[in-house]
């Protein structure tokens, strides 16, 4: 079920040359058995900070830690035998030096194998990205709108509304393809300032409620699979999950109370002697 060393890994290289070729397929994944399932048909895989919200019940996604984010990635690594690997680096674990990005981006690499980190953050990350990049650290970046920045943006809004946003985007943008990013997550972006990044920039966008322009496409893997009652209006349900789990655990309870589980075929008797 889980990874085999004799499968060959996509790098980014491999996810470089997709652009202009075709789009890159990217789901979240939290857990080994999540990451086996999806692991045949992404091109990588991001263990997010979404966890915090989807997995643990918390209110934002500011309350994880480097540590859960770590074991969560090495539980991904086991499941997936192909897909690319990348961290979302937690809140507060990048943001106040260069050099403790680097301390703490260099111990993912080195405790879990994944391939890169992924970090928030635009011209204001970008010496930040330098640093790690000039020091054999992969990163992916993401601007618009920003979980991890969501109390000093105003909410969950979408960003490049105005002609303000609209060119500080732009500005991130290039400023962190300059640091040295080999991709950038636009996330809940206008979607024509999606397409106009995406034809600026050399390195590959990665949309999440920006545009089907964008060189690739991720989302959280428990929204599209329908575990919750409610997505943001850029989720398309593939499935629901939610209501088949519901459904189960309700026979389940039922046969319990009616003593119809376990059943005879669920139980050990006493073999008779021979």
């Amino acid at each position: 079920m889980y990874a085999d060393n004799k499968i060959r890994r996509s790098t980014i290289n491999d996810i470089i040359k997709l652009k202009n070729v075709r789009p890159v397929v990217s789901l979240t994944a939290y857990t080994a058995p999540m990451a086996a399932s999806l692991d045949p048909y992404a091109d990588f895989l991001l263990v997010g900070d979404s966890l915090a919200m989807v997995l643990y019940g918390m209110e934002s996604t500011i309350g994880v830690s480097l540590d859960t984010m770590i074991e969560h990635t090495k539980a991904v690594m086991r499941g997936a035998q192909k897909a690319m690997v990348i961290l979302d680096m937690p809140f507060g674990s990048f943001e106040q030096s260069k050099e403790q990005a680097f301390a703490n981006a260099s111990r993912v690499l080195r405790e879990t194998g994944c391939a890169a980190v992924k970090l928030e953050g635009g011209i204001d990350m970008a010496e930040t990205i330098e640093f790690l990049v000039k020091r054999n650290i992969p990163v992916m970046a993401h601007i618009g709108l920003r979980p991890q920045a969501v109390h000093v943006m105003g909410g969950y809004k979408t960003q490049g509304k105005n002609k303000k946003e609209r060119a500080q985007m732009i500005e991130d943008a290039l400023a962190i393809q300059k640091a040295g990013a080999f991709a950038v997550v636009l996330e809940g972006t206008e979607e024509s300032l999606a397409v106009e990044i995406t034809k600026k920039l050399d390195i590959i966008t990665i949309g999440i409620g920006a545009s089907a322009e964008c060189d690739g496409q991720i989302l959280v893997a428990e929204d599209m699979l329908g575990y919750f009652p409610k997505n943001a209006k850029f989720v398309k349900r593939y499935a629901e999950v939610g209501e088949i789990i519901d459904s189960a655990a309700k026979a389940y309870a039922d046969d319990v109370k009616a003593r119809k589980f376990p059943a005879i075929e669920h139980t050990y008797g006493i073999k008779p002697k021979s």
